[in-house]
């Protein structure tokens, strides 16, 4: 059974910085994409980030690029999101999850191309 479980979330301040992470298990880890997610209350789910297997490909959303950095340790089964200079709009509910097929420029943030969700971490940015 795939399990994905994200950690890592909290409140913060406007500017400040959170490195979320997620780990997986159940799943050959290093053969698969990986993205990370988010849902803001009342809105619908955008792709932020997304790396490839060997972590040498990134994708991001124009919101977070220059801003967020996805990376993963296939050694630790984990993926990880560094975010700086939160601002109030990225307050959100954080995912990540599994993609079965190999990402590409146009692809990589459609969510039906993932499997194995997590719950999620909150990510709170006050003013």
């Amino acid at each position: 059974q795939v399990q994905v479980a994200e950690i890592g979330g909290g409140l913060l301040q406007v500017g400040g910085s959170l490195r979320p992470s997620c780990t997986v298990s159940g799943w050959v880890f290093d053969e698969h994409a990986m993205g990370w997610f988010r849902q803001a209350p009342g809105k619908e789910r955008e792709g932020i980030a997304c790396i490839s297997w060997s972590g040498d490909t990134t994708y991001y959303a124009d919101s977070v690029k220059g801003r967020f950095t996805i990376s993963r340790d296939n050694a630790k089964d984990t993926i990880y999101l560094e975010m700086n200079g939160l601002e109030p709009e990225d307050t959100a509910t954080y995912y990540c999850a599994a993609r079965f097929s190999l990402p590409t420029e146009l692809s990589w943030g459609d969510e039906y191309e993932y499997r194995h969700w997590g719950q999620g971490t909150q990510v709170t940015v006050s003013s």
